[in-house]
C-alpha cells in the first residue's frame, strides 16, 4: 500500500453518509446474488452461510472463528463456528477469493442490465473516482479493510468498481466497530439497536440471518432496556441519541476518502452511485422483506 499524506479540508459530514449509502449496495449485492453461491460452491464450499463467512473473511487467510467473530461483530459466534474454520478444509482462501470476484462480476453485470450497460463510460468514471478515494486509506486499526487492501486491483473497470466499493465499505465498517465498542454495545445489542432505528434489516431477517434464537434476542432486548436504551415502543430518546452519535462518529472516522476527493467530486460519486444502486435494486438485488420499509 502506498503511503500518502492524510487529507485535510472541510466536508459536510452528511455528505460522507450520503456517499456511503450511495455506493454500499454496489458491494453488498453480492451477498444476496445466486452467482455468489454458484461460484463459491463450485470452488468447494457448502451452500448457505459458509459462502458468506468464507467469502468475506478469505482476504484475512485461513483464520479461525474468533477472528471472524471479532471483525464481523454482530453475528452469533455459534453460527460462525459451524462454518469456520471448516470452510478452509474445503477450499483455500485464494480459491474462495477468485470465485468471489468472478461472482461479483457476473452478478453486477446482470443487475446493471447486461454487458453493454456494465461497460458504460460511467462505470469507468465511478471506478476511477473510488480508486482515487481509496488511495488515502490507511490500515491502522482497520483489519478487515487492510486484508482486502493487500489484494491486487482487478483490471476491468466493473471489477475495479466492486473492489473499490468493498474497500470503502470495510474501511467504514472497521471504524464503526470502534464506535460500537465506545458505546459498550455487544454484537447482539448493536444489531438489535440498529434494527430498532427502522433503517436496517427487518427484525426477523436480522435475528435469523445473524443466527440468534428468540431467547437470545429477548435477553439482548432486556439488556438494552436495563440501560434505558430500549422499551416496548422501540428505542428510547437516550437510545436514539446513542445511535445518532455512533453514526456521526462513524462518518467522521470514514471521512478521509471524501475529504481527499473534495465536495464536487464526492457529489459526483453520490450521483453516479445512486443511479447504479437504484438500477440494481430495481433489478432485484435484494430480496423483499430484507430491509425495513422495502
Amino acid at each position: 500500500m502506498v503511503s500518502v499524506d492524510r487529507p485535510t479540508g472541510t466536508l459536510d459530514v452528511r455528505q460522507v453518509a450520503r456517499a456511503h449509502r450511495a455506493i454500499e449496495p454496489l458491494h453488498s449485492h453480492v451477498y444476496f446474488a445466486p452467482e455468489n453461491e454458484e461460484h463459491l460452491t463450485a470452488a468447494g464450499l457448502q451452500p448457505g452461510r459458509m459462502c458468506y463467512f468464507a467469502g468475506r473473511a478469505a482476504a484475512m487467510g485461513p483464520v479461525g472463528p474468533g477472528v471472524v467473530t471479532a471483525t464481523f461483530y454482530n453475528f452469533s459466534p455459534a453460527l460462525i463456528a459451524r462454518h469456520i474454520p471448516r470452510a478452509w478444509t474445503l477450499a483455500s482462501p485464494a480459491e474462495v477469493l477468485a470465485a468471489r470476484l468472478t461472482a461479483a462480476r457476473a452478478s453486477f453485470t446482470r443487475l446493471l442490465g447486461g454487458p453493454e450497460e456494465a461497460a458504460a463510460p460511467e462505470v469507468g468514471e465511478l471506478a476511477g473516482l473510488l480508486r482515487e478515494a481509496c488511495s488515502v486509506l490507511t490500515p491502522e486499526g482497520r483489519p478487515l479493510y487492510a486484508a482486502h487492501a493487500d489484494l491486487d486491483w482487478p483490471e476491468a473497470p466493473l471489477a475495479q468498481l466492486w473492489h473499490a466499493a468493498t474497500l470503502l465499505r470495510e474501511y467504514r465498517g472497521d471504524g464503526h466497530l470502534t464506535a460500537l465498542l465506545r458505546a459498550d454495545l455487544s454484537g447482539l445489542e448493536a444489531l438489535i439497536s440498529h434494527t430498532a432505528t427502522g433503517r436496517g434489516f427487518t427484525e426477523q431477517f436480522a435475528r435469523i440471518g445473524r443466527g440468534y434464537s428468540e431467547e437470545e434476542w429477548t435477553a439482548g432486548c432486556a439488556a438494552l432496556a436495563d440501560r434505558g436504551l430500549l422499551d416496548d415502543a422501540g428505542l428510547t430518546a437516550e437510545g436514539q441519541d446513542l445511535r445518532d452519535r455512533m453514526e456521526t462518529e462513524t462518518d467522521v472516522l470514514s471521512a478521509d476518502p471524501w475529504l481527499y476527493l473534495g465536495p464536487e467530486r464526492t457529489a459526483r460519486v453520490i450521483e453516479l452511485g445512486r443511479a447504479f444502486s437504484a438500477r440494481i435494486v430495481a433489478n432485484g438485488a435484494f430480496p423483499s422483506g430484507t430491509f425495513a420499509g422495502r
